[in-house]
């Protein structure tokens, strides 16, 4: 089988995850895991789907097709990605500003470590107003980094930006 993986993105209405699964089957794909979201009226998501080799290219043409209710791009999926050394999960938790993303992944990227997923979220403080900024990060770690100096910068991180940076 190849593996496909969809970026999708459009105008958020009802519908648009049912267009990408009737493309799909109607090619013998097979939808094997995604994350997809609305966000600020759009609709965005990534899509892994299997295929028989001899059908990918008519898939994606169908796909192609869904242009003007979704933008759809393919990529083709490595066959055998190595299995982590370790994963390290990370929740980060504090007052929300702008960088926090890039500060946290430029520490992971500095060790060599590769975010396997993210998921963020911006809400409103209960008790003390204004908004707090809230991620979860599951990352791979190489067995070649030193975990001692990578949480010793994530500390050290966690203090300039005055955020909670906790491992699992």
């Amino acid at each position: 089988m190849t593996t496909l993986i969809l970026t999708v993105a459009g105008a958020d209405r009802p519908g648009l995850v049912a267009a990408v699964a009737d493309v799909v089957d109607a090619h013998g794909g097979n939808w094997e895991s995604s994350q997809l979201a609305e966000l600020s009226g759009t609709f965005a998501g990534v899509i892994e789907v299997s295929v028989a080799p001899e059908r990918s290219a008519d898939l994606e043409a169908a796909l192609r097709e869904l242009d003007g209710l979704l933008t759809v791009a393919v990529r083709t999926g490595t066959e055998n990605a190595p299995a982590p050394e370790r994963l390290l999960e990370l929740s980060v938790l504090g007052n929300d500003r702008p960088g926090i993303v890039r500060e946290v992944s430029a520490v992971l990227n500095a060790h060599a470590l590769s975010i396997e997923e993210l998921s963020t979220e911006t809400r409103d403080a209960a008790m003390a107003g204004g908004r707090l900024f809230e991620a979860t990060v599951a990352a791979r770690v190489p067995s070649s980094v030193d975990f001692d100096a990578l949480r010793a910068d994530l500390e050290r991180l966690a203090t300039e930006i005055q955020v909670d940076i906790t491992f699992e």
